[in-house]
């Protein structure tokens, strides 16, 4: 059974950074790919990065030049560093798992997700 603890949330002003991590557990993390997601109040559930075992990330068009996504494989966590955050950014973000190393950017796509971890960027 996959498990999948996000932690880091918080609230910051614009144009702080911020760093989320994801903790894995449950299967070998080394057959998993692993997104984050958000969700902002009345809006659907938007892909922000993903990232395969090794080097392949994919990032959405709106975080691309602000946010890393990285993970460490010695301990099963994956991290998104966040920087230059705006109040758009505020959101629930969600950790996401796939048995695959073809990352996908539709939700449905992704089979596993943790609780979330509720990010607030104030103006």
């Amino acid at each position: 059974q996959v498990q999948l603890v996000e932690s880091g949330g918080g609230l910051v002003q614009a144009g702080e950074s911020l760093k989320l991590s994801c903790a894995f557990s449950g299967r070998p993390f080394i057959n998993y790919g692993i997104a984050w997601f958000r969700q902002a109040p009345g809006q659907g559930r938007e892909f922000v990065a993903a990232i395969a075992y090794s080097v392949s990330r994919l990032y959405s068009d709106s975080v691309k030049d602000r946010f890393t996504i990285s993970r460490d494989n010695a301990n099963d966590t994956v991290h998104l560093q966040m920087h230059s955050l705006k109040p758009e950014d505020t959101a629930v973000y969600y950790c996401a798992a796939r048995e695959s190393w073809d990352l996908k950017r539709s939700a449905s796509q992704w089979q596993h997700w943790g609780q979330g971890t509720q990010v607030t960027i104030s103006s």
